[in-house]
């Protein structure tokens, strides 16, 4: 029997990978509160469902790509959410970047229904899910990873399994914390040179060769552009990655761990992207 993928969230990362599922012939429901945005799917063969809990029921995979952890925790523990209709051997993949006790709590849950939750972050933004070039970040149970793993390389080129439930969560944060902080870096250097009247496209092209380069600095004329084409806005796009940062520095905080560059990169993430406070 072909394999029934529900997913909810199709926002700038998660329409892409929905796209790409519903493409790849998996039988396929999806939600969002956006219509429009599911009418985008329709018309790539995916069923449109009326509520969390269709596609819970409908999923032998169910994929969430929503914005953070209580929209996590409404879309599974709610009722009418994922699990009061997700069947009992179905799995729950979290796509969405989160707190790792989030993940436990959804996957404590989830197990007095023998439903399994695994965390599956992912890297690449827009641009690497209509390239197909996401990379996984994955933890919980292996085997439960490999019958997903069909599902998650309609996306992804690099998926990795770093190990128990959460794995997935704390790597995410890690890489984020070191994106931002690297944006602060490029974002105030690439402002210098444009400042004393340096062209910005070929600074990049400096930095691309230089001992500077990354992959932030290698596209900042893209990611200035970001908060442009950001679907909900980009005070919206602010907020998202405020809040990567402060759950990155929250589990420092738990670790008893110091992170004075991702605090800081927080403090300035609005200079970062040149987006106004409200």
């Amino acid at each position: 029997m072909a394999t029934r993928v529900g997913f909810i969230g199709l926002g700038n990362i998660g329409k892409p990978m929905a796209i790409n599922v519903a493409q790849a012939g998996f039988d396929m429901m999806v939600y969002d509160v956006r219509p429009e945005s599911c009418q985008e799917l329709a018309a790539v063969g995916a069923k449109v469902a009326r509520s969390a809990h269709e596609v819970g029921a409908h999923g032998d995979i169910i994929e969430l790509v929503v914005v953070d952890d209580a929209q996590v925790e409404a879309v599974t523990l709610s009722e009418g959410g994922v699990l009061s209709g997700a069947k009992p051997g179905s799995i729950i993949a979290i796509h969405s970047t989160v707190h790792p006790r989030t993940i436990r709590k959804v996957a404590a849950l989830a197990q007095a229904k023998g439903v399994h939750v695994i965390d599956a972050e992912v890297s690449g933004g827009e641009h690497g899910a209509i390239a197909k070039t996401l990379c996984y970040m994955v933890g919980g149970d292996k085997a439960i990873f490999e019958r997903c793993r069909p599902v998650f390389a309609t996306s992804g080129a690099n998926l990795f399994h770093l190990g128990d439930l959460g794995a997935g969560s704390v790597a995410k944060l890690a890489h984020n914390l070191i994106v931002y902080v690297n944006m602060l870096a490029a974002a105030e250097g690439m402002r210098l040179a444009e400042t004393f009247g340096l062209d910005v496209e070929t600074m990049q092209q400096v930095v691309h060769a230089g001992a500077a380069q990354s992959r932030v600095a290698d596209h900042w004329s893209r990611q200035r552009k970001m908060k442009e084409t950001y679907t909900t806005g980009p005070q919206a796009l602010l907020q998202l990655m405020y809040k990567d940062l402060r759950l990155a520095l929250e589990l420092g905080h738990d670790l008893g761990l110091a992170l004075p560059g991702a605090a800081l990169a927080q403090q300035l993430l609005d200079r970062t992207l040149e987006i106004d406070k409200v």
